[in-house]
């Protein structure tokens, strides 16, 4: 069987890897810190790539986590409120978890154990499926629900993130979903051309907060090199089934990601951060402070469940 799966600890980190034989991907996850993605590696050149940017060891990643959220679950909303506030149904809430400038920010799932509940193997993938019952801890999301992530790896180096959020309630609860990966192809991201189907994008504050003005944008449009543009920006992508929602190329090596989805993740936002060696591409299903401007917010109904699909296609041209 050219699919497997098993266990392994590195720098005290314990990873759940899924592999490929036929094409030599792993694919590596850290079910005890958000189920983040932790690794997607490849043969390259006679050696091998890891194309997510994580964490060196257990020490750097309780260090940083909680700074830079590389490769975290975003659940229940994604990037930033200000003040920690938000309003829903007429009542307010108010997060006690809080970043440096006083927003909440990337949810509460970020650093959570999730168990693994099934795996599954056989001639065409590799799943694990991880679960994690949030049972309203923080006063800001006084909600129980559960969310569930299935990493699938299926052959020619194609990975499935899914992810199902179940209300367990009698009463409608707000929601949002997405993904904070860092992604490297090899070298500095000023080489890297990037495409993808939008030609708008939201105008944001100082605070990375959108201020309801829409501003057109087609950079990406038709693809372009990243060059030395800063990007911490939200674009409203196009969404075509069976179409690449984003598209990240290195022509140096050859590298490919694509990205695909299910339409569940229409806003897609893009960070470059100062260091150029890696970027975070992040799907998400509203937009930046949708808890307050409705952006994308999921209303979700009493005892609903939600499916979120995004699939990363790697390829050597």
């Amino acid at each position: 069987m050219s699919f497997l799966i098993d266990r392994t600890t590195d720098n005290d980190l314990e990873l759940l890897r899924l592999q490929d034989k036929a094409t030599g991907t792993t694919i590596s996850i850290l079910p005890a810190y958000g189920a983040l993605l932790h690794g997607f590696e490849v043969p390259l050149n006679e050696g091998r790539i890891n194309i997510i940017d994580n964490f060196y060891g257990k020490s750097e990643l309780l260090r940083n986590l909680a700074i830079s959220y590389k490769s975290a679950k975003l659940s229940p909303f994604a990037c930033r409120l200000p003040d920690g506030q938000y309003s829903f149904d007429e009542r307010t809430y108010e997060f006690a978890n809080r970043f440096g400038d006083g927003t909440a920010i990337h949810g509460l799932l970020y650093n959570k154990p999730f168990n693994l509940v099934d795996t599954f193997t056989d001639d065409h993938q590799a799943a694990v499926r991880l679960r994690f019952h949030y049972k309203k801890d923080d006063p800001g999301y006084p909600f129980d629900y559960i969310c569930e992530v299935k990493y699938a790896l299926h052959p020619n180096r194609a990975l499935q993130v899914e992810t199902t959020i179940t209300n367990l309630t009698d009463e409608l609860i707000p929601m949002q979903d997405g993904w904070h990966p860092y992604f490297t192809l090899g070298g500095r991201i000023n080489q890297y051309e990037m495409q993808f189907r939008s030609d708008a994008m939201l105008e944001s504050n100082e605070q990375i907060v959108p201020t309801g003005k829409t501003l057109f944008d087609d950079t990406f449009l038709n693809g372009a090199p990243i060059g030395d543009r800063f990007l911490d920006t939200c674009f409203l992508l196009d969404h075509e089934d069976g179409i690449p929602d984003c598209v990240l190329y290195n022509p140096e090596n050859g590298l490919q990601l694509a990205f695909y989805t299910n339409n569940r993740y229409p806003y897609l936002q893009i960070y470059t951060p100062d260091h150029r060696e890696s970027i975070a591409i992040e799907n998400l299903s509203g937009a930046p402070n949708a808890f307050n401007n409705g952006m994308g917010l999921i209303r979700m109904l009493p005892r609903q469940s939600l499916t979120f699909n995004l699939w990363y296609q790697l390829s050597i041209v």
